[in-house]
């Protein structure tokens, strides 16, 4: 069976073992009121409350805000001090998002992704093999053995500069900006065992 090139010690497949912080996040959806009761007309919550992504390892969290936030909105949520935000108080599921995260969810990782391309494309440039018969790059929608291998061959002569080098050296490959966030909202959602953009033990770093 072919062999696939080795990784470099960024993409190791250990698992960190301390938990990661978010410096930065978007805004999903911010209640001013808190949690609200629509059936019966009450507010669960009262604290303004907002539910935002990482930008970092797509950590879904949920925030206390100083002051109104927008939807789409970047804010920092890191150590130190914080302008808008007054404390994070806990980290949730796909399944604690509101109607109106979830509606957005998808917009807003294609925005993480294309603000961050110099990260993302550090994967078509790194990514490892998972087994002998699995690639991690087999994990994003679209991409089978050829283009694969077409891609392990094209960086092995030179790295991939940006998405649109990628998309012109790799011919017929679907847009990388949506395989991504495709496969981060899989992740999210828990559709697959094998994380390579969310959480602390994510493969891609």
């Amino acid at each position: 069976m072919r062999g696939y090139p080795s990784y470099g010690p960024s993409m190791n497949k250990k698992k960190i073992r301390h938990a990661e912080y978010e410096d930065y996040a978007y805004v999903l959806d911010y209640m001013p009121l808190g949690y609200v009761d629509i059936d019966h007309n009450r507010i669960i919550e009262k604290e303004p409350l907002a539910q935002v992504i990482g930008e970092k390892a797509f950590t879904l969290l949920e925030v206390v805000p100083k002051t109104d936030l927008m939807l789409y909105e970047r804010i920092f949520i890191g150590k130190g001090v914080r302008e808008k935000i007054l404390k994070i108080k806990r980290k949730i599921y796909y399944s604690d998002l509101t109607p109106t995260a979830k509606a957005e969810l998808p917009y807003v990782i294609e925005e993480i992704v294309k603000a961050n391309e110099e990260h993302f494309i550090k994967f078509f440039n790194m990514a490892p093999p998972i087994t002998n018969r699995l690639h991690s790059l087999e994990l994003l929608p679209g991409i089978g053995k050829k283009h694969m291998w077409e891609i392990l061959e094209q960086r092995k002569s030179k790295p991939f500069e940006s998405f649109e080098d990628l998309k012109h050296r790799v011919k017929g490959l679907p847009d990388p900006v949506k395989m991504i966030s495709k496969r981060g909202l899989d992740e999210i959602e828990g559709k697959d065992k094998y994380r390579l953009f969310v959480g602390h033990n994510r493969l891609f770093r």
